[in-house]
């Protein structure tokens, strides 16, 4: 059993102090995370790194109730809480725009790149993710926990508990699906 694991285990028993000890253990690989995510935005954003991993810490820190049983569950959690802080800021600066029209731009990774172009609206991935949810789930499921968690397939399967060929089959439908989406070809309810 992983120190990770452990941690997680103590923690999910009530156990605060864990969850202290669990962050320095993540830290690093956390902020590599947010410094990718952050890497390919405008020139003067206001967001570092070190703030949107503070961010989710804050908001990982009062999900107790989540059952985080491994490495791959706790980065599954924190990708999905580093999304919901990236698209809240974005929002945020949008309303503070009044109507919005500046959005903040993304650049995804090369393997979302190939279907989604170069540079993707975060509020407008956000909307087809969770379009994408209604249809199907374990596909953007999949997006999250690759995209935004940067998990390999192998980490991926782990966490889903399919086998790796189902995370890549879920890979490449949703890959197409959000293409599609993102350009304004795909109606609003597509069967996945």
């Amino acid at each position: 059993m992983s120190d990770i694991t452990r941690l997680l285990e103590q923690w999910a028993d009530g156990d605060a102090d864990a969850f202290k000890a669990l962050m320095p253990a993540v830290y690093q690989e956390l902020r590599r995370l947010a410094e990718y995510y952050l890497r390919h935005e405008r020139a003067g954003h206001t967001l570092q790194p070190t703030a949107l991993v503070h961010e989710a810490y804050l908001r990982l820190a009062g999900m107790r109730e989540l059952q985080l049983q491994n490495r791959a569950h706790f980065y599954g959690a924190a990708a999905n809480v580093m999304r919901r802080v990236l698209v809240d800021y974005a929002r945020q600066r949008n309303a503070a725009k009044r109507g919005g029209a500046d959005r903040i731009m993304v650049e995804v990774d090369e393997t979302l790149a190939s279907s989604a172009g170069p540079n993707v609206d975060l509020i407008a991935l956000d909307q087809a993710l969770d379009a994408l949810e209604r249809i199907g789930p374990e596909k953007a499921q999949v997006v999250e926990l690759r995209y935004f968690g940067g998990l390999s397939i192998e980490e991926t399967a782990e966490y889903l508990n399919v086998a790796p060929g189902t995370v890549k089959r879920h890979w490449t439908f949703a890959r197409a699906w959000l293409f599609e989406r993102l350009n304004g070809s795909a109606p609003d309810e597509d069967a996945p």
